[in-house]
């Protein structure tokens, strides 16, 4: 990923946080075909044993288990919040006309030694502990000990578990700030006269940006 300075994220707290915002990754990895892509839930495990992991599942149908690309280097991709930024929010416009159009984002890239788990235990563990994730904050949770035994041992003989040891984390936060604070402040009025959540969220972005 092509990252400027004035772009660059190194935090790791940062970096955690937007995994586990939007947790959906774009898992690619290599085959003997070339390159596969598919999008997978990915459980952010930081400080875990021999380093942070991410953790999820894949039909046993997928061939991204099948391939064997065990302890292969893989890549799992988190997009944030994104936004179109159009060049009539420059005040700067006015004076000579030479702005473009451009994109405001934030991405966190995770490469990493992928591996395969078939263990019925592992499995089961990984699919509990992410439903319990992100069932956390329902008035009523469900709970994979809501379903039939029988019928959770038949569905978890379907998957299965795969796990990302993260080598390296890369973070692209660009919110403008290679803009002057007038047009930076141009960019704000104009994302908060959008209705959507995410330029909500990147005007929050970059007003916390503004304050580091």
């Amino acid at each position: 990923m092509y990252i400027p300075q004035h772009f660059e994220e190194r935090r790791p707290e940062v970096l955690h946080a937007l995994m586990c915002a939007h947790p959906l990754a774009t898992l690619v990895t290599r085959t003997p075909e070339g390159l596969a892509a598919n999008h997978i839930p990915l459980h952010l495990y930081a400080g875990a044993a021999g380093g942070d992991t991410l953790r999820g599942h894949v039909a046993r149908a997928n061939p991204l288990w099948s391939d064997r690309l065990e302890e292969s280097e893989a890549l799992a991709v988190f997009q944030g919040p994104d936004a179109y930024v159009s060049p009539s929010w420059y005040p700067s416009k006015q004076d000579n006309g030479k702005v473009v159009p451009t994109w405001n984002y934030c991405a966190v890239h995770a490469y990493g030694v992928l591996r395969i788990h078939e263990e019925a235990e592992w499995i089961r563990a990984q699919v509990e502990a992410l439903t319990g994730w992100q069932e956390s904050s329902a008035s009523q949770p469900w709970a994979v000990a809501d379903a039939p035994r029988e019928y959770i041992d038949t569905m978890l003989r379907h998957i299965v578990g795969i796990e990302l040891v993260i080598t390296r984390l890369l973070g692209k936060w660009k919110m403008s700030q290679n803009q002057t604070a007038r047009n930076r402040a141009g960019v704000l009025a104009g994302l908060a006269g959008r209705d959507d959540a995410s330029s909500a969220q990147v005007a929050a972005l970059m007003r916390e940006r503004e304050g580091r």
